[in-house]
């Protein structure tokens, strides 16, 4: 995991809830190593889930692979003409880490939001103590 990279797992899908919204469902899913939980509100119109997907799921502070940061920019133009982490995922968001809360023990609860879609973790704190409040790039792919 590079340094821009603040968290890096891959979840199965467990569940898929797509009662409420037409092009948006909120999927469910566990980390490969059963200690991490991921509630996830996706575009499925951009990028279609169903229960059983392995998601490859990275939190990055930014998108340039040298890790350098993305001062100055907004988040349209990074990238932009050059090649990107971006390139490498499927689905790509920008969003903000606005919460977290103690679990059970050893576990955290983070809360981002990307423009409403929102992303909820619960996992052991030393897992998700990279993370902070604030801003990040949500990537996802199939794996």
């Amino acid at each position: 995991m590079a340094d821009s990279q603040l968290f890096e797992e891959t979840f199965s899908i467990t569940s898929l809830n797509a009662q409420k919204y037409d092009r948006v469902s909120r999927i469910s899913g566990t980390s490969s190593s059963n200690e991490t939980f991921l509630t996830l509100d996706v575009n499925t119109e951009l990028y279609p889930c169903v229960v059983g997907d392995r998601v490859h799921l990275v939190l990055a502070s930014t998108l340039s692979l040298d890790g350098t940061k993305d001062d100055g920019k907004g988040w349209r133009d990074v990238g932009r003409g050059e090649a990107s982490l971006a390139d490498m995922y499927d689905y790509v968001c920008h969003g903000k880490i606005y919460r977290f809360e103690e679990g059970d023990g050893e576990m955290i609860k983070v809360f981002i939001s990307f423009g409403g879609l929102l992303l909820y973790l619960e996992g052991p704190y030393k897992r998700l103590t990279p993370l902070r409040i604030d801003y990040v790039y949500l990537l996802l792919k199939k794996s």
